[in-house]
């Protein structure tokens, strides 16, 4: 997902683009972190899905404007257990987005609550919206 684009047609794209990857490559649609993103006035604020994760197994890295969020999920049998279904993926998840030049990756906060992996990006302070004081002539405009 970029967080650089707005149009909403790139976006269905994408996320049916990703949905049809999982799809060929035999992956369950359970074994995605799904995420939101929310744009706030002052950050940008990414929540991820990430239920019976060990926090101390999530990672979140910044690297040249690509945000990547991993996680793993491990569950061990003892000799005697005999699993007769297994739907819930195991294994490692990694999610990334490709940051905006307007989003500050040096101030990026995570943590980590009921399931629930928050990290929020704040803006930066040239791309915050702000109004734009109009001067008013004393003559007449010219119009041609």
């Amino acid at each position: 997902m970029l967080l650089t684009s707005i149009d909403p047609f790139v976006q269905e794209f994408e996320r049916q683009f990703d949905r049809l990857t999982r799809q060929s490559l035999g992956q369950s649609g359970g074994a995605v972190m799904p995420m939101d993103g929310i744009r706030r006035k002052d950050d940008v604020v990414l929540r991820f899905d990430v239920p019976g994760i060990d926090p101390d197994s999530i990672e979140v890295t910044v690297d040249r404007g690509v945000l990547t969020v991993s996680a793993r999920r491990e569950e061990e049998f003892a000799e005697d257990d005999r699993v007769f279904v297994r739907e819930r993926p195991m294994g490692t998840f990694t999610r990334r987005v490709y940051l905006s030049e307007h989003l500050d990756a040096e101030r990026i906060d995570a943590a980590y609550d009921n399931g629930v992996l928050a990290v929020r990006i704040p803006v930066l302070e040239q791309a915050k919206p702000r109004k734009i004081e109009v001067h008013k002539s004393e003559q007449k405009a010219i119009v041609r």
